[in-house]
């Protein structure tokens, strides 16, 4: 197996969380043991990336000594201290339990999601070493959220990962503490809210009346100072005298603001300038999303101006780690190549990534259209070919999915209310989509009521490309193998009409295939110039002509090859660009004259 880089280093060494950092961080990447043999964390056991030589079962045990840094040690067993030391994981797929000194610490299920445990009571204090055990179970069970995962890979399924595939890190709370911020924006501001944790109580604590200061540094490196009697308060930063300081988040201008949290038990302590409970820092972006009606037609408006979402579906795949670059470069590295094709919209297709990702999104400048993971069955004659050739506008009675259990409806809702819950703070975040094509699809109407209510601040797609639902914020197709005249679909359409996939030709790189084999894709190309071709006329044909009438937003598949796949803007490497990136800006800078 080759090797990677990281034989002498920790991978995925940042701060993991870049909307809540404390000064405490302890990163536990690096060598593990899984199953007696070294792996590499966070890389998941079946990438090249993970050094990994051992057999991959369902069951996984990892495990992992390590000594407490001297500042951890002195901070939380000196003193008669009060604080804690929280264990995080990024992700762990599918159910991992945790044990500490062999002591059992609490589980967790799915695979996408970060969790933590307040692990203080398991340290052994008169022992240098610590040990952290995670038994990871993962049958690809479709009860639980999967994506594109299956173990039998091949055309648009790829190779599932196992186990610990994000950072595992530590940090140190004070025993009352800030476990939560929630930043609602807009043009003129934001309302922050403040959710704090008592670790002796073990629950969210309202029994006392906290306060919070808030330090906002400006564009010049002004410092605003903002108090409230409560943990939540709303921040008002362009008036007059402040507006030149706070500039509006856009693509074409990324402006992002650095705050800090101090908590308080009380008004008294704040005035008497004792020391804080707790301490975060943060950052925010002002920037509204909205459907607004203009000349007649509704159309997708960030910051009170019509944008169309010229966008491409991002996988999320890479040959070395799966589910990760070699490093948190690999993220950044993507969303500069799409914007240097004059791509403004990422289509992050049926997985959560790393918060690495979405802060590189926040701080390049690049929207992003999030779609839930999906769970239950998927069915090709059911869920794709039925509705691409005959129905997609609702299933018919003998289309329907086999009843979701209970069971399958519960874990869908909540792992989707954590992933809003998670990602709420992104700037660049402004639309989601629930379902895609029919996968796992139920109860569709409700869940757009439900989610909506969760977090109006975003648009909603309720099914991306079918089966279609009365209730969306979009009207959104899928359209592969033809390139229709969509201007009088648009004229007629109420919403915003979204293409949220198209194209998907194929052009194979030699030297550059994952698969010597691979042809998965929709429509074929011999060169460079015949697959730009070929995208230029299908954006000329198809989508040009129908923004003044009302399309806000196509997305191209996809940003790169994906193992059988061959139909990137570049290759499952990333070090060949398959089009001409003079005809992509072209094609970009007439979506913008469309638009003016």
């Amino acid at each position: 197996m080759k090797e990677n880089n990281f034989q002498n280093s920790i991978p995925f060494s940042e701060y993991p969380r870049p909307q809540m950092k404390r000064d405490s961080f302890f990163n536990l990447n690096g060598t593990w043991k899984l199953n007696d043999k070294d792996i590499l964390v966070p890389f998941p056991p079946e990438s090249q990336a993970s050094n990994f030589n051992g057999k991959i079962s369902s069951d996984l045990e990892y495990t992992k000594e390590f000594v407490l840094p001297d500042d951890f040690r002195n901070q939380l067993f000196q003193n008669n201290s009060k604080n804690h030391l929280l264990l995080h994981f990024g992700a762990v797929d599918q159910i991992a339990t945790i044990f500490v000194n062999d002591v059992f610490v609490g589980t967790h299920h799915g695979g996408y999601l970060p969790f933590y445990f307040d692990i203080t009571d398991y340290l052994t204090e008169n022992s240098a070493k610590q040990t952290i055990k995670v038994i990871a179970k993962d049958t690809l069970n479709h009860l639980f959220p999967y994506g594109k995962q299956k173990k039998n890979r091949g055309g648009m399924w790829y190779t599932p990962v196992s186990g610990i595939w994000q950072t595992v890190w530590m940090e140190i709370v004070p025993e009352i503490y800030i476990s939560k911020l929630k930043i609602v924006p807009d043009t003129k501001g934001f309302d922050l809210f403040v959710e704090t944790t008592n670790c002796k109580l073990l629950q969210k604590d309202e029994d006392f009346d906290f306060c919070v200061k808030i330090s906002v540094k400006s564009k010049s490196g002004k410092i605003y100072e903002f108090e409230s009697s409560k943990t939540d308060l709303r921040i008002d930063l362009r008036n007059q005298e402040t507006k030149a300081e706070f500039e509006l988040w856009s693509p074409d201008s990324p402006a992002l603001y650095d705050f800090c949290v101090e908590l308080f038990l009380s008004k008294e302590t704040m005035n008497q300038k004792q020391k804080p409970l707790d301490c975060v820092n943060s950052y925010f972006a002002l920037r509204e999303i909205q459907i607004k009606k203009i000349d007649g037609i509704n159309k997708i408006c960030l910051n009170d101006k019509p944008i169309f979402l010229h966008g491409v579906l991002d996988q999320g795949y890479f040959p070395e780690g799966i589910y990760l670059p070699e490093s948190s470069e690999g993220f950044k590295a993507d969303i500069l190549r799409m914007k240097e094709l004059g791509i403004n919209t990422l289509r992050k297709h049926i997985k959560i990534e790393p918060e690495i990702f979405y802060y590189e999104c926040d701080k390049n400048g690049m929207l992003v259209m999030q779609d839930f993971v999906n769970n239950g069955s998927y069915n090709f004659l059911r869920d794709t070919a039925i509705p691409t050739i005959l129905c997609k506008k609702g299933r018919k009675k003998h289309l329907k999915d086999c009843a979701p259990s209970s069971l399958r409806q519960k874990i869908f809702v909540e792992h989707s209310e954590q992933t809003v819950e998670h990602l709420f703070n992104h700037p660049s975040i402004i639309y989601y989509t629930i379902f895609n094509e029919g996968w796992g699809q139920f109860n569709a109407n409700f869940m757009y009521k439900n989610f909506k209510e969760l977090d109006s601040s975003r648009i909603w797609d309720t099914a991306s490309g079918w089966f279609k639902n009365p209730l969306s914020d979009v009207e959104s197709d899928h359209i592969y193998f033809k390139t229709p005249t969509l201007v009088e679909k648009a004229k007629n359409c109420e919403k915003p009409l979204i293409i949220s996939e198209c194209g998907g030709y194929t052009l194979k790189i030699e030297n550059h295939i994952w698969n010597p084999k691979a042809k998965y894709g929709y429509g074929s190309s011999n060169s460079k110039k015949e697959l730009t071709q070929k995208i230029v006329q299908m954006y000329k044909k198809m989508i040009i002509p129908a923004i003044k009438h009302g399309l806000s937003g196509c997305v191209y598949t996809q940003l790169s090859d994906v193992e059988d796949e061959i139909n990137g803007f570049y290759t499952y490497d990333r070090k060949v660009c398959k089009v001409e990136k003079e005809a992509m800006l072209e094609i970009a800078e007439e979506i913008k004259r469309e638009m003016n």
